[in-house]
């Protein structure tokens, strides 16, 4: 924005002075206009989206598909339907408020002027840098405070998914920010110091730490962070113990351990995950899953998340978050050389930026702020490409578990969870192409055998 004024009133002090047929913008306001441009694109975009699916889900209220006549009421398709508008009507609001904050924080000079704030009280150095980046990430989280309490406390409470008290709620909030500061700002401090002190590579360097540390964390979290937020208990019913142990021979599969967690303290949404990496890797249900679903369901839903496994899916996943990483690192380390990048995003970097070509420290945490807001908005037309591969991986899996277990479980227990879950079975197919990274209901169990009919 400051580009922009600052150009057109260049243009209008000096009306007399020809311009040369090969004059160009400057780049500063060129990536002013192509990061505005992109921006209104994508928010047109995602509120067109939006808009359909809202649409599509209420002009499908009124009745059951044919197809789930036999397991879904009317009464719960209805409350699936309900949950979609409300939470669909609320991203607008959503999206909306994001785009005016993040010009706000970029263009406007927001982030420019609690850059200053901090060099004025803290002076330049590591301190200041690590002080902006937490401001920023405390002012972020206060700003979205109001829509996180009002998703669980209002939307969830108003269909029956919330189970957390405020005390809860509190509590999490407390620990998340602790565990938060305790692990991001020894890790913010050393890419910070790498930026400004291992050369023109400093990225690689970066990137290797970061994915490294990423490594770690698979193995870490699940035996230190998440018991701070949730029980685990040993699997104990014998015999789903047997069921799912001979399913994970079958399909080679070793795991340190099958546990249930009490997912039920804070929603009533079920689910079923692995985490952890290596020999660490452990198996979880939801305790909400186990109510829900009978043993010979939950062996054909695990025999799914093993299809993962069995594709490579996640280890595919694993590479192609490296790769994607280690060229956002690269971008990121030629942008941070850039005058424009600076002044083209509403920020004034430190006056001696560049230093034989390289820039000071005391720009670095503005680069990655920077960074790390503007990239969202350039790659948000890759959001089709990435959900049209995880529903094809999603296909793969279901194709996996139809081999090792009962195709007709799997068909009843996704049933149940769509139902339980109050996923709507009408979704928009435009907004499912873009936004999907599981086929919806009709979709997949098309391509699965019918399970047993009987009322919801």
């Amino acid at each position: 924005m400051r580009a922009i004024v600052a150009y057109a009133l260049h243009s209008r002090v000096m009306p007399e002075l020809p311009v040369a047929p090969s004059a160009s913008l400057p780049p500063s306001l060129i990536l002013t206009l192509a990061f505005a441009a992109t921006l209104v694109l994508g928010l047109l975009l995602k509120f067109w989206l939006a808009s359909r699916q809202i649409r599509h889900v209420a002009r499908h209220r009124s009745a059951v598909p044919a197809a789930f006549t036999q397991r879904i009421t009317l009464e719960a398709h209805q409350k699936a339907a309900d949950y979609t508008l409300v939470k669909a009507r609320f991203s607008l609001l959503e999206m909306a408020l994001g785009a005016a904050v993040l010009l706000s924080w970029t263009v406007l000079g927001g982030l420019d002027a609690l850059n200053q704030w901090l060099l004025q009280a803290l002076g330049s150095g590591m301190g200041q840098q690590l002080a902006l980046l937490a401001a920023f990430v405390l002012i972020s989280s206060l700003i979205d405070l109001p829509a996180t309490l009002y998703q669980t406390f209002v939307v969830e409470q108003r269909f029956g998914f919330n189970q957390m008290t405020p005390r809860l709620w509190l509590g999490d909030l407390l620990k998340s920010t602790l565990i938060g500061a305790l692990i991001g700002l020894p890790i913010a401090a050393l890419i910070l110091w790498l930026m400004g002190a291992a050369g023109s590579l400093w990225w690689l360097w970066a990137w290797a730490f970061w994915m490294g540390f990423n490594l770690l964390l698979m193995v870490v979290y699940p035996t230190f962070i998440a018991p701070l937020f949730n029980k685990f208990q040993p699997l104990e019913d014998e015999s789903l113990k047997a069921r799912v142990t001979a399913l994970m021979q079958r399909c080679g599969f070793a795991a340190k351990g099958l546990f249930v967690m009490d997912g039920s303290r804070r929603s009533a949404h079920a689910n079923a995950y692995f985490t952890g990496f290596g020999a660490a890797k452990r198996v979880v249900f939801y305790d909400t899953l186990l109510r829900q679903l009978s043993p010979s369901e939950v062996e054909a839903v695990l025999a799914h998340e093993l299809g993962h496994f069995k594709h490579r899916h996640i280890l595919r996943r694993m590479a192609l978050l490296f790769a994607l990483s280690l060229a956002g690192f690269a971008l990121l380390g030629w942008l941070m050389a850039q005058e424009w990048f600076y002044s083209g995003l509403g920020v004034r970097p430190s006056l001696a930026m560049l230093v034989s070509g390289v820039p000071t420290a005391s720009n670095d945490a503005l680069a990655l702020l920077l960074f790390l807001l503007v990239v969202p908005v350039f790659t948000v037309f890759l959001g089709p490409l990435f959900a049209g591969l995880s529903r094809r991986d999603e296909f793969q899996a279901d194709a996996y578990a139809m081999a090792q277990a009962d195709g007709a479980d799997l068909a009843s227990a996704l049933l149940t969870l769509y139902q339980d879950n109050a996923a709507t079975l009408t979704p928009d197919p435009v907004y499912v192409q873009f936004y999907y990274s599981h086929p919806p209901a009709s979709a997949r169990l098309a391509r699965l055998p019918a399970s047993t009919p009987s009322p919801a």
